[in-house]
């Protein structure tokens, strides 16, 4: 491993791309691996199923040098993102009641929801303080982590206070996912560009990639609801209206079939009855529309950024990911 870091001081080894990303693996699972051993049960459970570390690769990438090179703090900070997703994960599942997450049996499910809730919690601490372990951390406050996962929180309760509710607008659905997804999103590209040494200017450009990024996977992943299967995508689909989660796809058949909103509000509406109403209504012809706008947008930011032709490669990586683009 020593051959392949690059040696800047007597103290810190930047670190090559693939290597960077194995390390945030082996940080989190140790991290994991370590816990109390009143929780350790639990948190291995978690470990069983990898998730697909987007969001710390989306730090790794974004942490990118000029020499292709990342900062020891970025791996440190990568690892929080991805266990506090997981917490994230943790929570909405017991809101959800879901059985699956990543093709294994929840962890609510198998423990029951007390016990998920507070494993959650405890997640979101261990992020807070796996971040607050990075050295030289005057020199990156304006990586507000509490401020992100406030962001995610508020969300998260923006999107339980409108569950069911069949008059929300396209902007508030909008502005709700900003919060549970795209913020966090939003913290991984922010992450790397303040450890990549960039200036304000391209971090700010960083940010809003983050945040394109983010919206495009929560949009895509509405669609998956109605386009995959179970198995296909190793959770639960055609279930958000089930648990009273009103996505784009539906807003758009609730806003334009005549009688559908009142039908829905007054005697419920079968899946099959959703379905039909989505594909007649376009939902998913739109919500692609949406997705294809900020993917856009997001190109050019990729474009604009001064970066290497890797980086660039690496970044629409990312974005191709996050749209389902192969």
């Amino acid at each position: 491993m020593i051959n392949d870091k690059t040696k800047v001081n007597d103290n810190i080894q930047l670190i090559k791309f693939d290597d960077a990303l194995e390390m945030v693996k082996k940080e989190s699972d140790t991290v994991l691996a370590k816990s109390p051993l009143i929780i350790r049960g639990y948190t291995k459970h978690l470990m069983a199923s990898r998730g697909k570390y987007i969001r710390a690769m989306s730090v790794i990438i974004c942490a990118e040098d000029k020499n292709g090179l990342i900062h020891p703090n970025a791996v440190k900070i990568a690892a929080a993102i991805e266990i506090l997703h997981l917490a994230t994960l943790v929570h909405d599942d017991v809101i959800d009641n879901a059985d699956l997450r990543r093709g294994d049996v929840t962890l609510q499910k198998k423990y029951g929801k007390r016990t998920a809730v507070i494993c959650g919690d405890y997640l979101l601490c261990t992020a807070l303080n796996l971040a607050g372990s990075i050295s030289d951390k005057q020199d990156y406050l304006d990586l507000d982590m509490p401020d992100y996962m406030g962001k995610v929180c508020l969300g998260e309760l923006n999107q339980h206070i409108n569950n069911s509710n069949l008059n929300l607008s396209v902007y508030q659905y909008l502005k709700i996912i900003s919060g549970k997804t795209a913020a966090l999103f939003e913290a991984s590209f922010h992450a790397g560009a303040i450890f990549s040494d960039c200036d304000k200017s391209e971090c700010r450009k960083y940010k809003q990639l983050g945040y394109l990024v983010g919206m495009i996977f929560q949009l895509t992943d509405d669609c998956i609801d109605f386009e995959d299967t179970t198995e296909s995508a190793k959770k639960p689909v055609q279930s958000d209206y089930e648990q009273g989660v009103i996505t784009l796809p539906l807003i758009q058949a609730l806003k334009n079939i005549k009688g559908f909103s009142e039908k829905a509000a007054s005697s419920g509406i079968s899946r099959a009855e959703i379905n039909e109403a989505v594909s007649k209504a376009g939902g998913l012809n739109f919500t692609h529309m949406v997705v294809k706008k900020y993917y856009n947008k997001a190109l050019k930011i990729i474009n604009d950024i001064e970066v290497s032709d890797n980086k660039k490669e690496k970044l629409m990586t990312l974005l191709n990911k996050a749209s389902r683009v192969n």
